[in-house]
């Protein structure tokens, strides 16, 4: 068989051997052979590839009288692999094998792959023979060193892989070779400076990635001078604090520029001018805070911008009139003076982010807006659950009809104390305007209902949502200072009967006034100056301030907490520890007593009844004052939290109060107890056809069971406030709870 033959099957064995890899194969094959022969010694250091060996076995049968006719010239033209590497097809995978430099291979090879290495620096002509090669990996190396001959000779390369090494500079000149080179990659390495010249030669570069280097900036000379086909950019993760007039001037084929966290703090109008053509632009998370109302003007085939996380203090009103093609927009910024003139010329923008569910409102035209509901709100709903709409309407019924029964009741029990009564009448009318609130929120939920989007900014910055909301903080801390004086009062005269002053009329009076007086303040002060409390009440569709994410409203930041964390928490403490003494008083007061059974029965409805106040006062503000915790430690809190708490939680005292303090005590179920006896005795007389009979007045000590006194001590003269009623005996105060 003549040589032709021979050199056509070596082509093919080019063609689909990588680097030689069958070597070993014919090494143990032949071994003999080529020891006798002695002709061209095999390296031992090589590893397997099946495929050409059974290809060269076929070819064997095909050149059967001269083998070595076949061997010679075919060993001239591949090499060896070293044994950790893996050859697949042409191409060469050299992965984490502790390399310390490039491995000498066959030049044939396409695909070399030298990735987690201790490669230290690339030598000139280091890679000159692979004429072939397209695609070369050498990320993750320890790379300090680059020559400016390194990659000479690489005319085919099209993929360039240099990422997470050590390169400082590269030397002008250094890719001048690859002609070829469609993508090079250059990220998380020590790059401080570039030059234009750094990438001549790149006439076919389209994607150029530098990211997460520390280039503080760019050229002041045309940066894509020598790169006229590049398409993508990306600078992200640097340090670059400006973009120049010059940097983009012959990007003119430019469609993705990415410079997402840097530091730019400045865009001069005319940055993006030569990029006519771009069509995705990435400026998040910089620290811009002004923008050109004519900075881009330009970019009109522009279809995303990303504006997010910048302190962008303003937009123009004109910002984004020139962007006609414009599909996405992020911006997850605080746009204090948003408008729908913003976005009315985006004809088709189909998907937009806002840092606020509330800003959805102002682009009612855009078919997905993001976030689309805020945890409280949704785009159609001012209550996005079906939960909270039905509960909103339940737990203003209860509220108000409890509390409405009790204030209509309360004259039909005719106590002493009146000015006791007169404090539970005053509680009761500041726990209504809670269900007041909350049956408004239900109600303007029913009118917004299905276009909530539409509504959702003007309704919070109105001032039916700022008066809702100081109507909900009237109510709640008129409470919560009402329920503080009345556990007060019966603390002092329960553990220091014979020391409390005689809770007057007057004092009384005097105390509820104030009460008021104090929640009016707390409620309206943030509606007094706008500049300070921002939208106080506005941050949310109910319209009720429980935590403040604006970072620009310091003033009501604070305020929220002074109220949340200063007034309440300190009435809930003063609370469960005047309860708990008051507990502690009685108990060691009755182990002296001579009915040991009867006192310890009624120290436990008394431990019941304690237990009870103190539990729901826990359930309605410890979960708040958590969720304050938790904001001032700049933990982000879902709204859908915030909805629970106004909806279900915060409700609870209100909704409960007229139970506790009311509806369970003695004298209201003596009264009950008095008028269904009259009823029936009525009832009875009527039947009989009698003389009609009238009810008798009642006077009922509410604090203290009629039934555990003394006859004597029943005349109206002698009790007339809790502290001259606390002279009783230890029987008479176990029972004024009960």
């Amino acid at each position: 068989m003549t040589s032709g033959p021979v050199f056509l099957y070596i082509l093919i064995f080019g063609k689909y051997c990588d680097n030689n890899g069958w070597s070993m194969q014919l090494d143990k094959y032949f071994a003999n052979y080529y020891k006798m022969t002695s002709w061209y010694p095999f390296v031992a250091e090589t590893s397997e590839c099946s495929f050409c060996f059974f290809l060269f076995i076929t070819l064997l049968f095909l050149v059967p009288h001269h083998p070595h006719s076949l061997l010679l010239p075919l060993y001239s033209v591949v090499g060896s692999v070293p044994v950790q590497c893996l050859c697949r097809g042409l191409e060469l995978d050299c992965d984490e094998t502790n390399l310390r430099a490039v491995p000498s291979v066959s030049s044939n090879v396409t695909l070399m792959s030298l990735k987690w290495n201790l490669i230290r620096k690339l030598p000139p002509d280091g890679f000159k023979k692979y004429r072939d090669l397209q695609k070369l990996c050498l990320q993750n190396n320890k790379i300090r060193s680059v020559s400016v001959y390194a990659f000479r000779g690489l005319y085919s390369l099209t993929k360039l892989y240099l990422s997470h090494n050590r390169i400082t500079f590269l030397k002008p000149g250094v890719f001048e070779d690859l002609h070829r080179l469609e993508w090079l990659i250059i990220e998380e390495n020590h790059l401080s400076r570039i030059s234009p010249l750094t990438f001549y030669g790149l006439n076919s570069l389209i994607l150029l990635a530098l990211m997460n280097n520390i280039l503080t900036r760019l050229p002041d000379k045309p940066l894509c001078q020598h790169m006229p086909r590049l398409h993508w950019l990306d600078f992200e993760g640097n340090h670059i604090h400006n973009l120049r007039n010059l940097t983009f001037i012959s990007c003119s084929n430019l469609t993705v520029l990415v410079m997402r966290k840097n530091k730019i703090n400045h865009l001069s109008e005319n940055a993006f001018a030569p990029l006519q053509k771009l069509d995705e632009l990435d400026l998040g998370s910089n620290k811009i805070e002004n923008l050109s109302s004519l900075v881009f003007k330009d970019l009109k085939e522009l279809s995303q911008l990303n504006l997010s996380y910048n302190p962008i203090q303003k937009i123009q009103a004109n910002q984004f009139d020139y962007l006609v093609k414009l599909k996405s927009l992020l911006e997850g910024i605080e746009i204090s003076n948003i408008q729908q003139r913003m976005f009315r010329p985006l004809t088709n923008l189909s998907h937009i982010y806002f840092k606020k569910f509330q800003y959805c409102g102002y682009a009612p035209h855009v078919r997905s807006c993001k976030p689309n509901t805020d945890g409280i709100s949704s785009l159609e709903d001012l209550l996005a659950s079906i939960i909270q709409r039905v509960f909103v309407w339940v737990v203003s019924a209860v509220t108000c009809f409890g509390n409405i029964f009790v204030i209509c009741m309360r004259p039909y029990i005719r106590s002493e104390n009146k000015l006791h009564a007169m404090s539970i009448i005053s509680l009761c009318c500041a726990d209504c305007l809670m269900g007041i609130y909350l049956f408004v929120i239900g109600a303007f939920d029913l009118k917004f209902r299905g276009e909530y989007n539409k509504h959702a900014q003007l309704w919070m910055e109105s001032i039916h949502c700022q008066l809702l909301g100081s109507l909900a903080i009237l109510s709640t801390e008129v409470s919560v200072l009402l329920l503080t004086f009345l556990t007060v009062e019966k603390y002092i005269c329960i553990v220091y009967p014979f020391r409390c002053l005689k809770p007057g009329k007057c004092r009384t009076i005097t105390v509820l006034i104030l009460i008021w007086i104090i929640g009016f303040i707390v409620a309206f002060i943030p509606l007094s100056n706008k500049e300070f409390f921002k939208n106080y009440y506005g941050t949310n569709g109910v319209c009720f301030p429980l935590h403040s994410e604006d970072t620009e409203s310091t003033g009501a930041q604070i305020y929220s907490v002074a109220i949340f964390l200063g007034i309440n928490l300190a009435a809930f403490i003063t609370i469960v520890f005047s309860y708990g003494s008051m507990f502690y008083s009685i108990h060691q007061s009755a182990i002296t007593a001579t009915e040991v059974r009867n006192q310890v029965r009624k120290e436990m409805i008394l431990a019941k009844r304690f237990f009870f106040i103190v539990f729901t006062d826990a359930l309605c503000w410890i979960p708040i004052f958590i969720l304050k915790f938790l904001s001032l430690l700049q933990v982000e809190i879902p709204g859908t939290i915030t909805s629970w708490v106004v909806i279900f939680i915060l409700p609870i005292n209100s909704a409960l109060n007229p139970i506790l303090y009311t509806l369970t005590t003695r004298p209201f179920k003596e009264m009950i107890h008095q008028f269904w006896y009259n009823y029936r005795q009525r009832r009875s007389i009527d039947s009989k056809g009698s003389q009609k009979t009238y009810a008798p007045s009642f006077i009922w000590v509410e604090m203290w069971p009629l039934q555990e006194m003394p006859s004597e001590l029943m005349k109206p003269a002698l009790f007339t406030d809790p502290c001259e009623l606390s002279l009783i005996s230890q029987s008479t105060r176990l029972n004024s709870y009960s």
